[in-house]
């Protein structure tokens, strides 16, 4: 809804105040198709032509996120700390029962509970290959701690793919836009025996073309890219909590001081509380009970 609300505050502003200061929209209207066709449809063949048919796919996939938000709240944070409580518990008791969990997660009734986290393949080959890991009881936690470190990074410089090729676009905007100027001014200069008022007019719609170029990029595309970035920074929380609780759970710390490692760790704006999450293990004790 706010970045809904954001596009109408840019509109209303630019085309607002060039009215209100005596502006002729007409112009703007009629030149802005033909200058969209030239800018819009070099910006979408660069895009087309820089990236990857599996970029283009996660660039289109990743729009949403201008609009939905983060994938993660705050509920998720919880339930995340609550699964991870149920699982190292549970390898504390019993090593062997785990396994059935983490070497099938989809028909595990631990993993069950919480669909949400169930359907993120990426959260739950992390949590299930890290446990796996600790199985085979290395010698150095170190060496498990690393490779959730390279993960992490790897994951999140895929995630950012979107990001950095719609700020790509957005970087070659105004250059576009100048193509599309410099287009109508040499078809100006074919009319060059035109009356001044013809001039005047096909010089304004000439101009167009460098005003929407330098508006669409920093008025829309580049706070799209800036958008998704923070989005995909903001989710990339929920996998870090991931491996701060994992990690714990390597050094042998007590399961409730393991989850309170992570909850410690997240961003206050979504930590579960110490009570809220209390609560939720307290219901998880009783319903393993």
């Amino acid at each position: 809804m706010i970045g809904i609300v954001g596009m109408i505050v840019i509109f209303v502003m630019v085309f607002g105040g060039f009215v209100a200061a005596g502006g002729k929209i007409g112009i703007i209207l009629k030149a802005m198709p033909f200058e969209l066709i030239m800018i819009g449809g070099a910006a979408a063949g660069s895009f087309l032509l820089s990236n990857s048919l599996a970029t283009i796919r996660h660039t289109l996939r990743d729009l949403g996120k201008v609009f939905r938000g983060p994938t993660w709240q705050p509920a998720d944070y919880r339930d995340l700390l609550c699964l991870l409580f149920e699982l190292i518990r549970l390898v504390r008791q019993n090593p062997v029962a785990v396994e059935e969990h983490i070497e099938a997660p989809q028909g595990s009734s631990i993993f069950q509970k919480y669909p949400k986290i169930l359907k993120d393949h990426e959260a739950v080959e992390m949590i299930c290959d890290t446990m796996r890991a600790a199985s085979m009881n290395y010698d150095d936690p170190h060496q498990v701690e690393e490779i959730l470190d390279k993960q992490l990074e790897a994951n999140y410089e895929h995630a950012m793919q979107s990001s950095h090729a719609i700020q790509t676009v957005a970087d070659a905007m105004p250059a576009l836009g100048i193509v599309a100027a410099v287009l109508g001014v040499i078809k100006t200069m074919a009319a060059i025996d035109q009356p001044p008022e013809i001039l005047g007019h096909m010089i304004g719609g000439a101009l167009v073309g460098t005003f929407l170029g330098v508006f669409l990029a920093y008025g829309f595309v580049g706070p799209f890219a800036s958008r998704i970035g923070a989005v995909i920074e903001e989710d990339s929380h929920f996998y870090k909590l991931i491996r701060e609780v994992l990690v714990a759970n390597l050094y042998n710390h007590a399961t409730n001081i393991c989850i309170e490692v992570g909850r410690q760790n997240t961003p206050h704006h979504i930590r579960p509380s110490f009570s809220e999450l209390e609560d939720a293990l307290r219901t998880v004790k009783a319903e393993a009970a």
